[in-house]
């Protein structure tokens, strides 16, 4: 399946999707889809390019293309009014990659506060938080103590694509293999039923990459564009 196919279908299936085809051309508007307003892209480059002239002044500024890497840099060079803003890695495996280990589980409501906490010391620039659209729940892992040390969210998954967010552990708690024990126990948990399970990373988060590569984790180049 191609990385077009694959992003088209995972935005097509998201709450309140909107999908315009054109000849050569399929663009899914999506809103609070990984935390932005996404215009997902699928075909060739020119036809894309006219397609998006069309539907920029309809959805307004806050929607932004993405897709894969090379397809949004040929779409931008086809539109002065764009510019790339982001070069990520989304990361997918399609098998089990292990998880079961005893500790980690899904938190109740009640434990979201916690959540929150963790996020803002560790995390803040998280796309994911609780309550926020397209976030369903949250795994988490306690250390002896009770304390909650790491977390990870199920947010923006469809019924064909578990999708995985927020991902992070106290910083006291690190280098302890603590994310990819969560990591693989939801990781598994989203695949069953589902064809794949798929995070965004970002390349500077090195240690992070490492961890979902060695879990098993494939990586497809995607990119985001924005309006000047």
């Amino acid at each position: 399946m191609s990385a077009q196919d694959l992003f088209v279908r995972w935005a097509a299936a998201a709450e309140g999707a909107r999908v315009w085809h054109r000849p050569d051309a399929t663009v899914v508007a999506c809103a609070d889809l990984a935390h932005w307003d996404r215009l997902v892209l699928s075909g060739d480059p020119d036809a894309l390019a006219g397609l998006l002239r069309e539907l920029m002044p309809a959805v307004g500024p806050t929607f932004r293309p993405f897709g894969p890497e090379d397809l949004v840099a040929a779409v931008v060079a086809r539109l002065p009014e764009l510019e790339v803003s982001a070069h990520f890695a989304w990361m997918e495996a399609t098998e089990p990659v292990g998880g079961g280990q005893d500790g980690p589980y899904w938190l109740g409501e009640r434990e979201w506060p916690e959540v929150s906490a963790l996020l803002e010391e560790s995390f803040p620039d998280s796309y994911a938080r609780p309550g926020a659209p397209g976030v369903r729940r949250w795994a988490g892992l306690r250390d002896v103590d009770g304390r909650l040390i790491a977390v990870a969210a199920d947010a923006w998954s469809t019924d064909e694509i578990g999708f995985l967010a927020g991902v992070t552990t106290r910083p006291d708690a690190r280098g302890r293999g603590l994310a990819a024990t969560l990591c693989a126990f939801a990781a598994d948990e989203l695949l069953a039923g589902r064809e794949r399970v798929a995070l965004l990373a970002d390349y500077s988060n090195t240690a992070a990459v490492a961890t979902y590569r060695k879990l098993g984790f494939a990586i497809r180049r995607v990119a985001a564009a924005r309006q000047k």
